[in-house]
């Protein structure tokens, strides 16, 4: 498969759970990759034996000196930067009265001020080249359901992912006259790292339970799912889709199921 054949692709949050499976998905693609993240990664962001591995670049998204020299760095090694996606991500909140003010702070940071700073530099970068059948690139930020709709305890996060909601529609209406694409992905709750470092401890798997099953698919998605759409929304197949908030939740916001269909044996 080729879909991202002669693309340069930066993928931030690509050490573990959905950045990670986007790197191994556009790899597969045809893309050269360059990853960033906090953490260094466990693997070698490669999927398939011959496959070139991603570059990988250690930095904190809240760095703006480093985002800049790094995609400096792409646009100097490469030539320039057709696709974004923006995946570094925390979790983090509570009631807002017992949120102190440095978690607060370090969730809208990593969460909202990151992806701010990437797609800062980013653009300014595709704005400079040249468009290939009109399009300059396409940029996807990493928001969730908890971006569309509150859930107990989510205030920081919730908070964090809608900003990111609007401030991609924002993006799409400003830079669309030159070729640029921005969307959202809101993803339900995926099975990555982040999922079990928040609800994996002893004593609270009614809580996850009731979660997963809050998805109709009476599931968790997977990282690679996510991924998937992703490559659809960097590829020519939605070169007509921007300032989309798109769920990929398993029907969890399509509205609440109180039992009546499974009464009549659904």
């Amino acid at each position: 498969m080729s879909r991202l054949q002669g693309k340069v692709v930066l993928v931030t949050g690509a050490a573990s759970g959905i950045g990670e499976a986007c790197v191994g998905r556009f790899l597969a693609e045809g893309a050269t990759v360059v990853g960033c993240d906090l953490a260094v990664p466990t693997t070698d962001l490669a999927v398939t034996e011959g496959i070139e591995p991603a570059a990988f670049v250690q930095l904190d998204v809240r760095d703006e000196t480093a985002i800049a020299e790094m995609i400096g760095a792409i646009i100097a090694e490469y030539g320039r930067l057709d696709g974004v996606i923006n995946s570094a991500g925390t979790a983090g909140g509570g009631p807002v009265h017992l949120v102190d003010a440095t978690e607060w702070d370090r969730v809208i940071g990593i969460n909202l001020t990151g992806t701010y700073l990437v797609c800062k530099h980013a653009i300014d970068a595709m704005l400079k080249q040249d468009a290939v059948d009109g399009e300059r690139g396409s940029i996807v930020n990493l928001a969730s359901i908890e971006g569309l709709e509150g859930t107990a305890g989510g205030s920081a996060y919730n908070a964090s992912k809608g900003a990111v909601v609007i401030f991609t529609k924002n993006m799409a209406i400003d830079y669309g006259r030159q070729g640029i694409r921005v969307n959202a992905i809101c993803p339900g709750f995926i099975d990555t790292p982040m999922l079990n470092g928040v609800f994996g401890a002893e004593g609270i798997e009614h809580v996850r339970e009731g979660i997963r099953d809050e998805h109709k698919l009476r599931r968790f998605g997977r990282a690679e799912e996510i991924a998937s759409v992703a490559l659809f929304l960097l590829t020519d197949d939605a070169s007509f889709v921007s300032g989309v908030a798109l769920p990929v939740d398993g029907a969890y916001t399509a509205g609440r199921d109180h039992g009546v269909t499974e009464l009549m044996g659904l």
